[in-house]
């Protein structure tokens, strides 16, 4: 999901709400931003812009509630059985790369063939935006390629 904070006209109550709804889902990993004007677009020319200052106090508190969200989601995972999506490798450190169901990045040691696959992982350590694991019982006939 992603958040859009301070966009004009958005009052005190509006962003209560936001916090409210939220607060009510949990969010295993989300994006948020502050609304800027951008040239040539109606909202840009609106009355009631947010002021910089409550924009900044509202994306960080928004912020922090989606972090804690994702901390406590990543905690939970540990011990658990995730197929994840390897999309990236980071030679530098040995490992590969990918995304759970749920969009956490998940890091494991560099394994050959999984690159471009989706491969069971075990989930070993939730960490504050991450997850890190081990391929569990995979063959190269049990890998699906993504085209």
């Amino acid at each position: 999901s992603d958040f859009i904070v301070g966009h004009p006209g958005e009052s005190d109550r509006d962003f209560a709400d936001t916090l409210g709804l939220v607060t009510e889902i949990g969010f295993a990993q989300a994006y948020s931003f502050k609304y800027s004007a951008r040239p040539g677009t109606p909202a840009a020319t609106l009355d009631d812009q947010v002021p910089e200052p409550v924009k900044a106090e509202r994306l960080a508190s928004l912020q922090q509630l989606l972090n804690e969200q994702q901390a406590a989601f990543n905690a939970a995972s540990v011990g658990r059985e995730m197929a994840v999506l390897f999309d990236r490798r980071d030679d530098r450190r040995g490992r590969l790369l990918g995304r759970s169901p749920y969009m956490q990045a998940v890091h494991v040691p560099t394994a050959d063939g999984l690159f471009g696959t989706v491969a069971p992982v075990r989930i070993e350590a939730g960490h504050e935006h991450s997850l890190s694991g081990a391929v569990i019982g995979v063959a190269a006939a049990d890998t699906r390629a993504c085209a």
